[in-house]
């Protein structure tokens, strides 16, 4: 017994050992981005993995010279990103839950039709829509903050759908009922029943769909007026020579920037991600 203990707590430490250094691999770009942001832009190139001395540290200039850089200025840019980031996120939480919730309680042929459909859509590669999809948005007039909700919407649902729907499986029909017979009708039973009982499922969506969202480079590049409005991401990529020089240490910067608000809410909220994936996969 003594021996199976000692064997169990050395394969432990083992694992620990490799997923640590696991991590620290992953880590390490951000910290590398981190130490250049605070260097002069000619040290970035030549001492990319040097941290900041006495002769490159130029303190917080990079980081004003980022914000304050060009014409468009950046917290427009925050601004668009945070009402895009948090509109989609509560379009495709309403719709899809409660998409869901129909499909896995009315469970007819047409339900099941749309639910592979959903399924379908997450291993179409969007290379295969993107020129069609910009197209489309141009013509029907997508290509504002607001019109591009509805296309993340399409993008986003496949996922959401297939997670809501394995977790409401889970629930016992009988609340539902019960509710039905204390008078509510479908509206009240959801949001009243079964929304807070959604809730672990609901938030672990939420994180996913908000990271991927507030980083999102190509869709918001393909869809939206670049000239008019500009997220986090593209704001960032016109930095790269959009005005005959690449300043990368204001780059650098502006990276951080828009990470640390998306690290500290998944930090927040990671203890929901494995809860809700986990309570979605109780039921296929």
């Amino acid at each position: 017994m003594d021996a199976t203990k000692k064997k169990g707590k050395m394969s432990k430490t083992i694992l620990t050992i490799v997923f640590s250094i696991i991590a620290v691999f992953y880590v390490s770009p951000i910290f590398i981005v981190l130490i250049n942001s605070f260097k002069l832009k000619s040290k970035i190139s030549s001492q990319p993995f040097s941290l900041p001395n006495a002769e490159s540290f130029v303190g917080f200039d990079n980081y004003a010279n980022g914000i304050f850089y060009g014409n468009y200025p950046f917290y427009k840019s925050v601004l668009i990103s945070l009402f895009i980031t948090v509109c989609t996120v509560f379009v495709i939480l309403i719709c899809t839950s409660m998409c869901a919730w129909y499909l896995s309680r009315v469970n007819n042929l047409l339900c099941k039709i749309i639910y592979y459909f959903c399924i379908f859509s997450m291993i179409v590669p969007f290379q295969m829509v993107m020129y069609t999809l910009s197209k489309t948005a141009d013509n029907l007039g997508l290509n504002t903050p607001w019109g591009i909700i509805i296309v993340y919407l399409g993008f986003g649902a496949g996922l959401a759908v297939f997670m809501f729907t394995g977790f409401v499986k889970s629930i016992p029909i009988e609340i539902e009922e019960a509710a039905s017979i204390d008078g509510a009708g479908p509206l009240r039973t959801f949001f009243g029943v079964v929304l807070p009982i959604m809730k672990p499922t609901f938030i672990s969506v939420g994180i996913l769909e908000t990271m991927w969202i507030w980083n999102d480079y190509l869709l918001p590049y393909l869809v939206l007026d670049i000239k008019k409005y500009r997220t986090i991401p593209i704001h960032i990529q016109y930095l790269n020579g959009s005005y005959g020089q690449t300043d990368l240490g204001a780059i650098m910067a502006l990276i951080i920037l828009s990470i640390i608000p998306i690290i500290i809410f998944y930090f927040v909220c990671q203890k929901h991600i494995i809860k809700g994936i986990v309570a979605g996969a109780v039921k296929g």
